[in-house]
């Protein structure tokens, strides 16, 4: 027979805040009532009551509507300590959740808000599993006014598309004018980057890109488990290469170190992609969270690369 669980002395289970993590932990992260009741150290009675009360008050719709105290205080102590214009920490779902998606509806969310503009908007937007997890979340509509642009190539090394090239998702859902950029994410050689550098239709996705009004990226690690090196991009050696010069993490394809400085490499000279210019006074935001991009965030806001940020509560408190 099983101890009776006992409550977290930081959880005041009569505020909305635990109305609504019982009500993530729920519909975000697909937990049981019993697993609930164990990650927050309440009875199972407790945590139906919780869930009950997340859908009685109205906080539960497509995503959770009512932000949690302790993110909201990661948000402004993030904001304060890298000068960013926007910041969404999303609650955590266990520690076995994939981070991309605990973190895709607050990344909409931001999304959203820039989509809400009343001027036509450039949105630039990278690739990558968080960014794709993210598309999922959009509202369907149509935001005709506003144009998508990639700021990276969307053809991998076989010629198919990249498998988490997400501005057609996006476009789909928003049934928005879209401009993808037709090029390897890495040529070969520098001389095959400048011939598609060199063709009309890649120039004019390239000027749109420069000039976005808002950017969102996802930032990819340099450890073994780089995105670049698994999808194929970058070999062993090159990676090993990148790593050697300091190269800690990278976003849109473009590598920096520690200090968000970017990498004079040898892949470098082969990408396509359009690289997201530090200090930049136009929304620029990383999406991502997770242990292993940590140390590639940091880099990316240490550099100002990015601007705003949207990660999880882990991840934010190993920032801080």
């Amino acid at each position: 027979m099983s101890a009776a669980p006992i409550n977290r002395p930081d959880i005041d289970l009569k505020s909305d805040d635990a109305v609504a993590r019982a009500g993530w932990l729920y519909y975000a992260g697909g937990m049981t009532q019993d697993q609930i009741a164990a990650e927050m150290g309440i009875s199972r009675q407790r945590a139906q009551r919780l869930v009950s009360r997340a859908v009685a008050n109205g906080l539960i719709k497509v995503r959770l509507e009512h932000p949690l105290a302790a993110c909201l205080e990661l948000e402004a102590r993030l904001r304060d300590r890298y000068g960013l214009i926007e910041c969404r920490v999303a609650p955590m779902l266990g520690t076995s959740a994939d981070p991309a998606r605990v973190i895709a509806a607050a990344a909409a969310s931001l999304f959203e808000k820039v989509l809400a503009r009343a001027e036509p908007q450039v949105i630039g937007v990278g690739t990558g599993r968080a960014l794709r997890a993210m598309s999922d979340e959009l509202q369907e509509g149509t935001c005709d006014r506003h144009r998508l642009v990639s700021l990276i190539g969307n053809i991998s090394i076989d010629g198919s598309a990249t498998m988490f090239e997400v501005i057609l998702y996006i476009a789909s859902r928003l049934n928005a004018p879209h401009y993808p950029m037709p090029v390897p994410v890495i040529s070969s050689t520098r001389e095959e980057r400048d011939a598609f550098l060199a063709l009309k239709p890649v120039q004019a996705v390239h000027r749109l890109g420069r000039k976005a009004d808002a950017i969102f990226v996802g930032i990819g690690q340099m450890n073994n488990q780089a995105p670049l090196f698994l999808d194929g991009f970058v070999s062993e050696q090159e990676l090993s290469e990148v790593r050697s010069l300091g190269g800690i993490g990278e976003v849109a394809g473009h590598i920096y170190d520690a200090n968000g400085h970017y990498i004079d490499s040898e892949i470098h000279g082969r990408m396509a992609g359009i690289r997201v210019e530090p200090g930049l006074e136009r929304l620029a935001v990383g999406i991502a969270a997770g242990a292993s991009k940590i140390d590639a965030i940091r880099g990316a806001l240490n550099g100002r690369i990015i601007n705003g940020l949207v990660t999880d509560e882990a991840t934010a408190t190993a920032l801080l």
